[in-house]
């Protein structure tokens, strides 16, 4: 019977599984409120101990009460008081030495002072702190045992003797010893630090300088061929790489930064792939890869987010320069922020031009254009020929027309005041050889294929199964082709050159007096044959306005000429429009150009006479065109020698375009009528009734090119015979000789030749006699021209021809 009943009470397993959690849960949660009533009341009697240790050592006697001031009701009650207990004292039975000892007792504060109502007896509180005091004795002493190790409930096992309940010890982690552990270390440290460092001087300062570098440029250089010699494995080496653009120790920090931001941009060149690295999808992460395919996975995300953090950090480094804040370190000067700023931004340049494709590169187009029109001349300089590098080189567009945004924005942002580089880093842009003529609904229409009811409407069986064939053909070699298609580029440029005409025909509206207007005609000049019809009318008006109201510098005014005869020698051809008052304007202001400041203009002169009548030879009439090489050859006096041989190149070129102007070489008059060299207007001037009396003074010109020039337009600009001129000299355009023989140098181009050895070899010695012989031409030459001005034409040229 008692092993059947036994066996009744032993539970299922079920049951005993089910509480057996219960069970320790409760264990658990008895145990922790045991520890925290056990805690409260340690707390509670120390409290208690302290205060009673605080009571009896700092307790003083209280004061006797001052019996004046106590008020009269009060007075009359203790009175009454005393007398009473004087009447319940049997003084009659107390003997002298009671009464001494009473009288004693009554001196002292603790006697008077207490309440004598109380049965208490005087020395009952001391009685009590020593009760408390013997009370936290008793308590037992808990030794420092080990710490408290929490239990981890496993699966119980099953066995004969029953279910065994299983568990795992978890050692809770003691923060004191961490705590001691490092106060150790900090003291350790501060006995270190606190050893006394010898002063070095400045020889041995320099010296051991010198070996701090020397180490870091090995470490740098170690670390840079090791990522250059295999990029998937040693990956992970940038970031090492890059932490060195924190350094730390004052004498080498700013060196060792500037290597580091060079080195890294240099790799980064090296090592990018040549196309835009994407983020994976979460797709792509959960399907399984082959190891080759994870490894370069790998070394992808590894790259963009070292690049990343490149970029970041260069970006910093220009804010700091910028800011001019001193950071806590305090490892680099304010002065030293301006070199690493002016590296950081020139490896910004680098990457902007070489990785126009790789990941981040708007990034670094909105840090680049806002210091373009930086106050530090390097750095905008810096970043304006990095942008026009790009221009130059983007084939497609697509990077230009990320620029161009972001410019045209910032224009906006600054209400057009900004340095006019920027503006003229648009004439860099490489549209000039695309036709955009047609629409931008025309350009974006993709090539449509035939449907299969146009096929059957209109072909034939065999007909649609070679059309078919084509169509698939065409698809394949659409996908195969590795170069962008041509409709994408038209597009992309189409796009780029409407922010371009946005920006400048708001600055002409807006800001017409800007410094900016330069580089707004300019641009328009080049780029006006790009220019839709419809802005035609608007933007001639513009342009004569312009010019007439007087504000333009001569040469603004010459690019409003050249922009105008742009727009009309491009589409404008379809245009009925008289561009007469751009003939009288640029033939009024030609004597404005002299061998002074005015000089440079002569180059946009040029340009415009190639585009004004040359190209427009079918428009332009023949007494316009003789008053011009009039005008041209009178200019030729007064100008110097490089702008002479372009002028005199011009006119050879106007004489072969205008055969009939050969008469201003004839001294017989045409038609009725006296040349007026003061009218300011080309048609009736009257110049078929001159001559180019001009050519003769520049025959005795010091320049032996600008004399051959002369000679060769007296002769009648032959092309064969003794007069012709060099195929070096004919086959040049004006603007390109104008370029070739310039004296920004300051010598002569070409050299002097020496006629006499001995006169050579006196110049070789020191002497000036070729200075002084060529003072003497010059004087001589200035009073032949302002002699012969004052003669009679006519007389002159017989005289010469004589």
């Amino acid at each position: 019977m008692k092993a059947r009943r036994n066996k009744k009470q032993v539970p299922s397993f079920r049951k005993l599984l089910k509480t057996s959690k219960v069970k320790l849960e409760n264990k658990l949660k008895n145990k922790q409120f045991k520890q925290q009533s056990s805690l409260k009341k340690y707390r509670k009697e120390q409290r208690k101990l302290r205060q009673a240790v605080k009571d009896a050592v700092s307790k003083n006697p209280i004061p006797l009460e001052d019996p004046k001031k106590i008020r009269p009701v009060k007075r009359l009650e203790k009175e009454e008081k005393k007398e009473e207990e004087e009447e319940a004292l049997p003084l009659d039975m107390m003997d002298e030495d009671d009464l001494q000892l009473m009288k004693d007792l009554g001196q002292k504060a603790s006697f008077l002072t207490r309440d004598l109502s109380s049965s208490e007896p005087v020395h009952a509180k001391k009685r009590k702190h020593e009760r408390v005091i013997d009370k936290y004795e008793k308590i037992p002493r808990t030794l420092q045992s080990a710490p408290e190790k929490e239990l981890i409930h496993l699966l119980p096992i099953k066995d004969k003797s029953g279910i065994i309940p299983q568990t795992r010890e978890k050692l809770v982690i003691d923060s004191n010893k961490d705590e001691e552990d490092r106060e150790e270390e900090l003291e350790l440290e501060e006995e270190v630090t606190e050893e006394p460092v010898r002063e070095l001087t400045t020889e041995e300062h320099l010296i051991e300088r010198k070996k701090k570098l020397q180490e870091k440029k090995m470490h740098i250089a170690t670390l840079a061929s090791a990522i250059l010699s295999d990029p998937e494995s040693n990956i992970k080496k940038l970031k090492e790489l890059r932490s060195l653009l924190m350094e730390q120790d004052p004498d080498v920090a700013v060196t060792v930064r500037k290597l580091v931001m060079i080195s890294l941009m240099e790799l980064f060149k090296d090592i990018t792939p040549s196309y835009k690295i994407r983020p994976l999808t979460e797709a792509e992460k959960s399907t399984k890869i082959r190891k080759e395919t994870q490894k370069l996975r790998e070394f992808e995300e590894g790259l963009v987010s070292q690049y990343k953090f490149y970029l970041e950090n260069l970006e910093q480094m220009v804010k700091d320069w910028k800011q001019r804040k001193l950071k806590k370190s305090n490892v680099v000067s304010l002065k030293a922020y301006k070199g690493l700023a002016e590296v950081a931004v020139k490896s910004l340049c680098e990457l902007l031009v070489a990785l126009p494709h790789f990941n981040f590169h708007n990034n670094i187009i909105v840090l680049i254009v806002p210091l373009m029109n930086d106050v530090s001349k390097s750095v905008s300089e810096m970043c304006c020929e990095a942008v026009k590098k790009l221009f130059k080189q983007d084939k497609l567009g697509q990077a230009s027309l990320g620029v161009i945004k972001v410019i045209s924005g910032f224009v906006k942002g600054r209400n057009y005041e900004v340095r006019p580089e920027m503006l003229k880093t648009f004439l860099c842009l490489r549209i000039k050889e695309v036709e955009v003529k047609k629409d931008t609904e025309d350009i974006n229409k993709p090539k449509k294929f035939m449907t299969f009811k146009e096929k059957r409407k209109t072909l034939s069986r065999m007909q649609r199964k070679w059309k078919k064939a084509e169509e698939k053909l065409e698809r394949e070699l659409r996908e195969a082709e590795a170069s962008e298609s041509t409709e994408k580029k038209l597009k992309l440029h189409t796009e780029t050159l409407n922010i371009v005409f946005v920006t400048y025909f708001r600055i002409l509206k807006k800001a017409q007096r800007s410094p900016l207007l330069p580089a707004v005609l300019e641009g328009l000049a080049k780029f006006a044959h790009l220019i839709n019809v419809e802005f035609f009318d608007d933007l001639l008006v513009v342009l004569h306005t312009l010019i007439e109201s007087g504000d333009l510098s001569y040469q603004e005014s010459l690019h409003c000429v050249q922009t105008a005869f742009h727009i009309l020698s491009g589409q404008g051809d379809v245009l009925n429009i008289d561009p007469m008052k751009f003939y009288t304007h640029l033939y009024k202001t030609l004597f404005k150009l002299h061998a002074g400041a005015t000089n440079e203009g002569v180059e946009i002169v040029l340009q415009c006479l190639d585009v004004m009548l040359t190209k427009r030879r079918k428009q332009v009439s023949q007494q316009r065109a003789l008053a011009f090489i009039k005008r041209l050859c009178t200019l030729a006096l007064q100008v110097l020698p490089n702008s002479s041989i372009g002028i005199l190149a011009t006119t050879r070129t106007l004489m072969h375009t205008f055969p009939k102007t050969d008469l201003l070489l004839d001294n017989d008059s045409q038609g009725s009528g006296v040349f007026l060299p003061e009218l300011d207007e080309p048609e009736y001037c009257n110049a078929q009734n001159t001559a180019l009396w001009e050519l003769h003074a520049l025959q005795r010109h010091y320049h032996p090119i600008v004399r051959r020039f002369a000679a060769h337009l007296i002769a009648g600009a032959p092309s064969e015979g003794s007069e012709a001129l060099k195929p070096e000299l004919s086959r040049r355009s004006a603007i390109e000789l104008f370029e070739h023989y310039s004296m920004a140098a300051m010598t002569f181009n070409p050299p002097v030749e020496f006629s006499d050895s001995k006169r050579k070899d006196k110049v070789l010695q020191g002497e000036s006699f070729l200075n002084e012989d060529l003072n003497q031409l010059i004087q001589k030459h200035c009073t032949e021209v302002a002699h012969q001005s004052s003669l009679d034409f006519t007389k002159y040229l017989r005289t010469s021809l004589k």
